[in-house]
């Protein structure tokens, strides 16, 4: 597979290690607020369970995404450092760069 020398690698790598960071960071604050939720004994009544169970599950559907995401950005990463960062997955060819850098995870085309 080529190597993409139109692309400003080291400009994409680091988008994607800030992504990386920011990804992290909201994990670790959702784990936080998950593990807050799950040891609350303040628990008045039926009301109040069912928010927190709604709230539960929100946090967990987004924490799924990021951590999804997460995966994604490290799977970009690697591909610039193994030199096909860029290139569709399914045709082999060349994402364009505009497509890149509104989505840098990006691994097609279209």
């Amino acid at each position: 597979m080529k190597m993409r020398d139109d692309l400003d690698l080291n400009e994409f790598e680091k988008i994607l290690k800030e992504k990386l960071a920011h990804i992290e960071s909201n994990i670790e604050q959702l784990r936080s607020e998950l593990e807050s939720v799950g040891s609350d004994d303040g628990i008045n009544d039926m009301e109040d369970l069912a928010s927190l169970q709604s709230l539960s599950s929100k946090d967990n559907t987004i924490l799924d995404q990021q951590e999804n995401e997460r995966k994604e950005t490290l799977h970009a990463l690697a591909k610039i450092k193994n030199g096909s960062y860029g290139m569709c997955e399914e045709s082999a060819k060349p994402i364009p760069e505009e497509r890149l850098r509104v989505n840098p995870i990006a691994r097609t085309k279209v």
